[in-house]
């Protein structure tokens, strides 16, 4: 058998062409055998050898499958001579003898050609479910994707995969990601690509596609629980505290001021925003019962022809679901809550911020500016008790450092506030692009931008988490009167 492979390998290699077509074709094989031998094993777990072995080596398997047959041709046209008295030629007699099931040359090629099949046909298989790892993904463009990778293994979707949000189902789909992607390969070979990478992404599928398989927002019930924690930037780290019950429904039966409300399937809120940004929104509108559409618009300014409209879904309050950047303070704040950073030591949230937002060029100068930051403020101003902040400050810096990592990436001009959240509106934005007194209705009126429309406020900066859940002081609390009206409120959500 191994002989009659030879020869049908010799008889094949007609001329450097046909050479070169075996020998393309019998290196990218074994390769690619070899291989993934290893990545079974475990000794190979690279992207870029995964690149090397589902796309470089099916090519030039094709490729020397292409020039076999040019080899041929161009040696008929050099000899003058037929098929047949080439191959008599090239060929034992032995190997061209007609036989029940084929001479022995006619039943090694269709076996190599069943063998090409299965190749191809594994190699294709095995592309396409590389292709879709979220590894593939966020390294093999390493420089592009670097940012977008680090954040996506710390976020809550780090579990699904890439494609499950950016492709969606489907061969329509899958077909779109690939010419997609074609673009994007031929933009980070070339470095075409912007720096940061500019967002909202319009390739993404709709969210009703892709977001809904695990969210659904006929299916949000009753209020959910979240406290932040602030700390102060006095000697203490003092801490302040505000809780809200979110009203994360639909907005059914009697509770309608949901926030799911927006994206319910009975409901469909349209807007447009200036050069489709979705940040200065221009107008929007949303569809009544009867059918008709009731619109708030700026009256300062029209939309124009390059002003999309866009039917509002998931991603327009959760743009950040997943590649999410941390603003500098809240970072701080969530690692001294976790105990990442011990707040025991004097000024550690002024300290740690101030370290943490410093001007370094790249990640190297980052972590040693920070360290030098932090550890040096503290030997200048508290030289007695170095070695009593010195385990603390460690673990601080060490947290430090991994929050710069995952927010900052300085190849890619990717910084604090770049990539701004529409989750909320801590930092303006977010909610209030379309619940704001400058959008206004047929007659004058705006959409209500009441605090307690979408949460129930049980402490706002408060040194109590439940501040407003307390009884109220009758005398001599300036802020007794919201004290108590916002107790109400959240006693009156819970008995509609």
């Amino acid at each position: 058998m191994n002989k009659r492979f030879v020869n049908m390998l010799r008889g094949l290699s007609t001329n450097w062409v046909g050479s070169l077509g075996v020998a393309l074709t019998t290196t990218a094989f074994v390769l690619f055998l070899f291989i993934e031998i290893l990545r079974v094993l475990g000794i190979v777990t690279s992207s870029y050898i995964g690149l090397v072995s589902y796309l470089a080596l099916p090519a030039l398997f094709v490729l020397g499958l292409i020039l076999i047959p040019f080899g041929w041709s161009a040696l008929k046209r050099a000899t003058g001579k037929t098929t047949r008295e080439l191959m008599d030629e090239r060929f034992e007699p032995s190997e061209l003898e007609s036989r029940a099931f084929g001479s022995r040359i006619v039943r090694m090629f269709f076996l190599l050609t069943l063998v090409n099949i299965l190749f191809l046909g594994a190699g294709t298989a095995r592309m396409l479910h590389f292709m879709e790892t979220p590894k593939f993904c966020g390294t093999a463009c390493h420089g592009v994707m670097e940012p977008e990778w680090t954040t996506y293994q710390a976020s809550p979707h780090a579990h699904v995969r890439c494609v499950d949000c950016h492709v969606g189902d489907g061969a329509g789909a899958l077909i779109d990601s690939k010419i997609n992607g074609l673009k994007q390969m031929v933009s980070a070979t070339f470095k075409l690509y912007e720096r940061p990478i500019p967002t909202p992404v319009r390739q993404l599928r709709p969210a009703r596609e892709t977001c809904e398989h695990c969210h659904w927002p006929d299916k949000f019930y009753g209020d959910r629980l979240v406290e932040k924690v602030r700390y102060g930037f006095d000697e203490a780290s003092t801490p302040r505290y505000t809780t809200l019950s979110l009203k994360v429904g639909s907005g059914q039966g009697q509770r309608r001021g949901e926030i799911h409300w927006h994206v319910a399937d009975r409901n469909e809120v349209r807007y447009a925003s200036v050069d489709d940004e979705r940040e200065e929104i221009l107008w929007v509108e949303s569809k009544q019962a009867d059918g008709t559409w009731k619109r708030f618009e700026r009256r300062d300014r029209t939309a124009g022809a390059h002003d999309a409209v866009r039917v509002m879904d998931c991603v327009d309050c959760h743009n950040r679901a997943t590649h999410i950047y941390e603003d500098p303070e809240k970072a701080v704040d969530e690692r001294m809550s976790s105990g990442e950073i011990p707040t025991d030591i004097p000024f550690i949230k002024a300290r740690a911020l101030a370290a943490l937002t410093g001007t370094y060029a790249d990640a190297d100068a980052a972590m040693q500016g920070i360290d030098a930051a932090l550890a040096g403020w503290y030997r200048t101003k508290y030289p007695k008790r170095t070695a009593e902040f010195a385990a603390g400050l460690d673990r601080a810096t060490a947290s430090l450092q991994a929050a710069w990592k995952r927010n900052v990436h300085p190849g890619m001009n990717v910084t604090w506030g770049a990539y701004p959240s529409h989750l909320g509106h801590d930092n303006g934005g977010g909610c209030f692009r379309c619940h704001t007194p400058e959008l206004q209705g047929p007659a004058g009126e705006s959409i209500s931008n009441d605090c307690t429309l979408c949460h129930s406020i049980l402490a706002e900066e408060s040194p109590h988490p439940f501040q407003f859940l307390l009884p109220v002081a009758e005398k001599g609390d300036p802020d007794a009167g919201r004290h108590k009206y916002l107790q109400e409120e959240f006693l009156n959500t819970l008995n509609p």
